[in-house]
């Protein structure tokens, strides 16, 4: 059984390209009112330029900026008195062997992925609870395993599920319900921006350590582009997971999307430490 869409809005992050793009338009579709949070006014004016029926609307948002927050929920507020969901699917993602990943670097990625999301839930909240609505936290696969060059990125994740599991207890009295959504690999623009990030970290580290992860960092970065092109999952999929947990009557506390990242969580419950590192010791083997 799912809940109507019908006069409903929900609030989408990180949606001026890949999953966040699809899972506006796909909301939108559904029937959704929604609104997308983007970077840049052209990214949104694009985004309602494609939108099929006039019910999304863009507003600025930065997530790493509480005034901009702030400003979301008031404009949520005052446009439809409410909301039925919130989407954290902002983020970015650091990958870099951990010697290489500076504190600045290691700041960005924490505050975009987990203190950011905090602050658009903390400022939405109350929204929400007037509906008994829905909060949709995107994770992945790297949620539940860390993998060699992607700690920074997995750190993150792992701090999401746990804020995810912590606030879906604290909140199911007032009757808001919490999901996670995990993808797995999706061939989106993110790719490109990870290799971009990941080689200007290894330029910036101390020579003496970029020549130690050098060789298997690169390859590294080309089989994850290699592994997200070859990937059977689409945006369309992940979009489909979020209006499934923002419309199931009881929705999922996680939603795996992909082979891949029913994978990991697979290997995560079944293997010990042991054993996975030695399932990941080839990525940094020369």
């Amino acid at each position: 059984m799912t809940i109507s869409p019908s006069a409903r809005a929900v609030m989408v992050t990180g949606a001026s390209s890949g999953l966040g793009r699809e899972a506006a338009l796909h909301l939108e579709d559904r029937g959704f009112h929604v609104v997308a949070g983007v970077r840049r006014a052209e990214d949104g004016e694009k985004l309602v330029a494609e939108s099929l029926h006039g019910r999304l609307v863009h507003r600025l948002v930065d997530v790493t900026h509480e005034e901009s927050v702030t400003a979301c929920a008031q404009f949520c507020e005052r446009e439809f008195g409410g909301l039925w969901g919130l989407v954290n699917n902002a983020g970015i993602c650091v990958s870099a062997p951990l010697e290489a990943v500076s504190s600045e670097r290691m700041r960005d990625q924490m505050e975009t992925n987990v203190v950011g999301q905090l602050a658009m839930i903390r400022a939405h909240l109350p929204l929400l609870r007037r509906q008994r609505g829905r909060v949709v936290n995107v994770t992945s696969g790297l949620g539940k395993v860390a993998i060699p060059y992607l700690g920074a990125y997995a750190a993150a994740q792992f701090a999401k599920e746990a804020m995810s599991d912590a606030l879906r207890r604290e909140v199911a009295p007032s009757g808001v319900r919490v999901s996670v959504v995990q993808p797995g690999a999706v061939l989106t623009p993110i790719w490109g921006k990870v290799s971009d990030v990941g080689s200007r970290a290894l330029r910036d580290a101390p020579p003496e350590v970029a020549a130690l992860y050098r060789i298997t960092f690169e390859r590294f970065l080309e089989a994850n582009a290699q592994q997200a092109a070859n990937s059977g999952t689409t945006p369309e999929d992940f979009a489909r997971a979020v209006a499934r947990a923002l419309t199931e009557e009881s929705p999922r506390t996680r939603y795996r999307v992909g082979a891949d990242s029913r994978l990991v969580n697979a290997l995560a419950r079944a293997l010990p430490d042991r054993l996975l590192d030695r399932y990941f010791s080839g990525i940094v083997t020369p």
